[in-house]
């Protein structure tokens, strides 16, 4: 049983928390400090990327500590295909556990030409299902541009969709999906209860600006994506994430986190 839940009862009960790459560069030279500051910004929550799993696993305790002293949570990580293989799978579910995360996520998928391609994509999901479920983890996929762009004139995002099991959460990369052309809103109303968890990535067509622009400043439609994600999607919490922008790292992360409240209240 996992010593927390989300709820998605009202709007203000969403969590929200900080995807680490955000921090990239901090989180290489201090990870403790790193997200020491990210609570200090007023982050709900964290997501760990893939160097977390180079941790040994005092330092993973360590970080658990630490998240439990700030009174943050490890919502989830993201996790290479090597992290889900048959011979990583084990250690994979043992640090989430310790990090007392939810979902264990497919960050990307190797570049695929066909559809069929995609579907053994879906297979390595359901597999990992199977075996990090009874230790009380779900597994996720997280979306780029790739899932989002016809193949054989199918998005690959519908073939993972129909082709994985319920359980398994579709994380939804708004920037992502804008840039390569789809409605976020609409893809979240198609798919009820399976967006559990959205990276809130804003991004500008104009190409002086791409993924730099901060929270709010590009054309994703925030007002209808909330609204589309706890009315039908059933997310259970939201990621602030940063490729860049024209300040800081941290300067970044705690304007995103301004933004992101006034437009989720608004």
């Amino acid at each position: 049983m996992l010593p927390w839940t989300f709820s998605a009862q009202a709007s203000t009960s969403v969590p929200v928390g900080l995807e680490l790459y955000s921090v990239r560069e901090s989180l290489k030279k201090d990870p403790e400090g790193t997200v020491r500051a990210v609570a200090q910004m007023g982050y709900q929550g964290v997501e760990f990327y893939a160097p977390y799993y180079d941790w040994t696993e005092s330092q993973t305790k360590q970080m658990r500590k630490l998240l439990d002293d700030l009174g943050i949570r490890c919502y989830s990580t993201h996790n290479s295909e090597a992290y889900l293989s048959a011979s990583n799978i084990s250690r994979t579910r043992d640090m989430n556990s310790i990090l007392g995360g939810k979902y264990v996520v497919l960050a990307s998928a190797s570049p695929k030409i066909r559809l069929n391609d995609w579907k053994s994509v879906a297979d390595t999901l359901n597999t990992a299902a199977e075996k990090l479920e009874p230790a009380g983890l779900k597994v996720g996929y997280h979306n780029h541009q790739p899932e989002f762009t016809p193949v054989e004139g199918r998005k690959p995002i519908e073939i993972l969709a129909e082709n994985t099991k319920s359980s398994i959460m579709l994380q939804l990369d708004v920037g992502t999906c804008l840039e390569a052309g789809s409605d976020p809103v609409a893809w979240i109303r198609a798919n009820p209860g399976r967006i559990r968890s959205i990276h809130c990535k804003d991004w500008s067509p104009d190409k002086e600006k791409g993924y730099t622009v901060l929270f709010g400043e590009g054309v994703a439609d925030w007002k209808g994506i909330f609204a589309a994600a706890e009315s039908q999607g059933g997310v259970e919490y939201y990621l602030v994430e940063q490729e860049g922008s024209r300040f800081s790292e941290s300067e970044t992360a705690a304007k995103c986190l301004q933004a992101f409240r006034s437009k989720h209240s608004g």
